[in-house]
């Protein structure tokens, strides 16, 4: 691919696709992608049929697999390399909305879509008035850092606009991709929705940290996660950052969702026959409610402890997958124990406005406790749960942890 590309700006081409290279080499080398057979087996059974029904297709030599990543989305790595993240999938309702993105994910690896926007990528950079501006701004002393700013973001939405070109163009072969395999068309519209919606959503209702670490012997605190008043007033809405509302809204996870169901409505309407399963419906839903506990866990071997954390007291508060859960939550507050013993506290994510509001207490708490109290709330949270946990693979060792912390605050 190095090879096959224009000798004129070859270094910045080269360096783009190493990168690439390093990022599809890092999925695969990784634990994101899912190989357990019956899984894998489940979705090779969809793209095959996709890929039978199309002859466009028929000798693609693409490599679609699903992965623990928690972020809601799909991509196609310009290579062959197809991810359908689990964190998009638990969302999904039907295996027409999943079919529809892999036919999505498909159309961009047969359109070349990838190469196309590293060519417009690379000319953009090398262009004579992207050139001559970034002189001009070198030289200017003052206002230079704004007008760098304004500059960046056109470039920004310069390049999104090549990519919803390209999402335009990849919408209308995976409709007819999804059309000649049986799928319900309507599963397009109804996975658009969803996506459009998924950055402000949750599968679970918000944490509440009150009912989570609150005990008899030792009740929730409510300082741990009281609001600071403000000594100049309140706090504006505005983010600080320079984009508009509108300007926010174009770069979601996945913009223009409202337009890309306009632009397929019609089509979609004049379909009829297709079914919303044709492989396994029973797999679909019980793989989808799998995939939670295998996305926590990767977020802790990513070292997202405070991830793994929040989502482990979200199975827990929910009653599901109970167990791993306690282990799971035990382990992180004994390991967040440690770090702040060490003074390590500085590498756990802090508040930020664009974390859901219940995920943003969880990292005030974790950040006002003392020392001693997270050892308590530990300690406590293991004697609330110990009986049910009696015989867990490896929870007796992370209770004893809990207990050492503890007792080096209180008298046994």
């Amino acid at each position: 691919m190095i090879d096959a590309t224009p000798k004129l700006h070859a270094k910045d081409y080269k360096e783009i696709y190493n990168h690439q290279f390093d990022e599809i080499g890092n999925l695969w080398k990784s634990t994101r992608p899912v190989t357990a057979p019956e899984v894998n087996n489940y979705l090779q059974s969809i793209v095959k049929k996709i890929v039978a029904a199309n002859p466009e297709i028929q000798n693609t030599d693409a490599r679609v697999v699903f992965t623990r990543d928690i972020w809601p989305n799909a991509v196609s790595m310009g290579d062959g390399s197809i991810a359908i993240n689990g964190g998009l999938f638990m969302y999904l309702n039907s295996e027409s909305e999943l079919a529809f993105v892999i036919c999505h994910e498909l159309s961009h690896y047969y359109l070349d879509h990838t190469n196309n926007s590293i060519r417009k990528i690379v000319e953009l950079y090398n262009s004579d008035d992207f050139k001559k501006e970034m002189k001009r701004l070198s030289k200017q002393q003052y206002g230079a850092g704004k007008e760098l700013d304004e500059l960046m973001k056109k470039m920004a939405f310069g390049s999104r606009r090549h990519s919803r070109e390209n999402e335009t163009e990849a919408d209308r072969h995976a409709f007819q991709f999804l059309r000649n395999t049986g799928y319900d068309c309507n599963g397009i519209i109804s996975c658009l929705r969803l996506l459009d919606q998924v950055d402000d959503s949750s599968i679970y209702k918000p944490l509440v940290l009150e009912t989570a670490f609150n005990f008899d012997d030792y009740p929730f605190k409510r300082k741990w996660i009281q609001k600071e008043s403000v000594l100049f007033g309140a706090l504006s809405g505005d983010d600080g950052s320079s984009f508009s509302k509108q300007d926010k809204d174009s770069m979601k996870t996945h913009p223009d969702c409202v337009v890309r169901i306009a632009l397929l409505q019609d089509s979609v309407k004049n379909t009829h026959g297709g079914k919303k399963f044709l492989v396994d419906e029973e797999s679909f839903y019980r793989f989808k409610k799998d995939f939670i506990p295998e996305i926590t866990e990767q977020e802790f071997r990513n070292d997202n402890l405070t991830r793994n954390l929040y989502y482990c007291l979200l199975m827990l508060q929910n009653g599901e997958y109970t167990s791993l859960a306690v282990q799971s939550v035990v382990r992180d507050l004994n390991i967040l124990f440690q770090r702040q013993r060490e003074h390590r506290l500085g590498d756990i994510e802090k508040e930020a406005r664009n974390y859901p509001a219940d995920y943003n207490l969880l990292l005030r708490m974790i950040d006002r406790l003392r020392l001693d109290e997270l050892a308590a709330i530990n300690y406590y949270f293991c004697k609330k749960y110990e009986s049910q946990m009696d015989g867990y693979d490896g929870f007796a060792e992370e209770k004893r942890k809990a207990q050492k912390n503890f007792y080096q605050f209180n008298r046994q």
